[in-house]
């Protein structure tokens, strides 16, 4: 498989950077209970590893992330962290950020993965499990051992927001795997996968 990436991977790339910066744009939820916000900017990674695949996944969350530190305040608004520069990089949220890029790619390899004949619910159990793995468990595992670094506290405390997180994206994985279904549907040469050799579904 090539490594070159087309002009249309690169519009996509753009388009998927710009949909996580424009979910943002609401802003963000803050409980009590916890210092890391509530957006929906996580939802823009889910989609973007689900539909564009492992590699074009995770470099959209990377383009983001690059106008962020150049100072682009393209982050959700919240009173624990900046909206860009270099200064979000060393918040207390930083490890969930830099999550972003992993969570993508194991998203959209896992997407990448799915049987070449699996349709209805055996596909939207597949999109699901992997935005449950890439885009909850990977993403959380970098932003509770990034807040535990950076705060100095408990392990304990930094696995507290994650109660916060749950209901939120739990919906998220629920959005983006019957938008990733769709797309598949509709538009079958736009997210990646394994080569059909049968009948074509």
């Amino acid at each position: 498989m090539s490594t070159r990436l087309t002009s249309r991977d690169l519009a996509l790339i753009a388009v998927f950077a710009a949909l996580i910066a424009v979910l943002g744009l609401p802003g963000s939820i803050s409980l009590p209970i916890s210092s890391v916000p509530i957006t929906a900017q996580t939802l823009g990674v889910m989609l973007a590893g689900s539909i564009l695949g492992g590699r074009r996944g995770a470099l959209a969350v990377i383009v983001l992330l690059l106008l962020v530190a150049a100072g682009l305040p393209l982050l959700a608004p919240s009173k624990f962290r900046p909206q860009g520069g270099l200064g979000v990089f060393t918040s207390l949220t930083w490890g969930y950020l830099i999550g972003w890029v992993p969570g993508a790619w194991v998203i959209g390899r896992l997407v990448e993965m799915r049987p070449t004949r699996a349709v209805g619910p055996t596909l939207l159990t597949w999109i699901a499990t992997a935005n449950a793995i890439g885009g909850m468990a990977v993403v959380y595992l970098f932003g509770v051992l990034g807040f535990w670094v950076m705060s100095g506290k408990s392990f304990a405390t930094a696995l507290a927001p994650l109660v916060t997180f749950l209901p939120g994206d739990l919906l998220k994985v629920a959005v983006s795997t019957v938008v990733t279904a769709a797309v598949i549907r509709g538009y079958p040469g736009i997210v990646p996968g394994r080569r059909r050799t049968g009948v074509q579904l």
